[in-house]
């Protein structure tokens, strides 16, 4: 893991160089990831648990499926790869982008692309990435985030944040 390249970015999400992982994490680098939130038929969200094995905020509460852009790819690309991998998700139609996040200290330092997908699951959890996943009413994790926000990633209380403080799209 510590192995993988990514772009190091500007403020502008301008590609300004490339550094493994370890470092670009120690050094507090600007790079690249993707949030995507899978929703079913029944409106719930699915959200995973992290695995306690990973390196960073390790047993939180998280989008439905996330991860780095390696140097190079596109976040595009990177959601796709991100359902795949840890979820065995292959959608027929690629996730739509919702709206991104700018590098902040919320974010781990990271841009962050946010995507919607539909599907009904079961999924085929990766389990050196996700400890456990579950099908939520949005409420509910709205609830859940306001009582407990410590159980949740970073990121994802400002993504989910932004979401239900946002006015419906037209």
């Amino acid at each position: 893991m510590n192995d993988e390249i990514f772009d190091v970015v500007n403020e502008r999400d301008e590609v300004i160089g490339r550094n493994t992982r370890r470092e670009v994490h120690r050094l507090g680098l600007l790079h690249r990831s993707v949030h995507v939130l899978v929703h079913n038929s029944q409106g719930q969200v699915f959200l995973q648990k992290r695995s306690m094995t990973k390196d960073r905020q390790p047993g939180l509460w998280d989008s439905s499926a996330s991860g780095h852009v390696d140097s190079g790819e596109t976040y595009d690309a990177c959601a796709l790869r991100e359902l795949r991998e840890e979820l065995g998700l292959s959608p027929q139609q690629a996730p739509r982008p919702l709206f991104k996040l700018p590098a902040s200290a919320e974010t781990d330092h990271e841009h962050v692309w946010v995507y919607r997908c539909e599907a009904e699951g079961p999924f085929s959890l990766h389990p050196e990435e996700i400890e456990r996943g579950a099908w939520f009413h949005p409420e509910e994790v709205t609830r859940w985030l306001a009582k407990q926000p410590q159980e949740f990633a970073a990121a994802f209380r400002v993504i989910w944040l932004r979401i239900t403080h946002s006015p419906p799209a037209s």
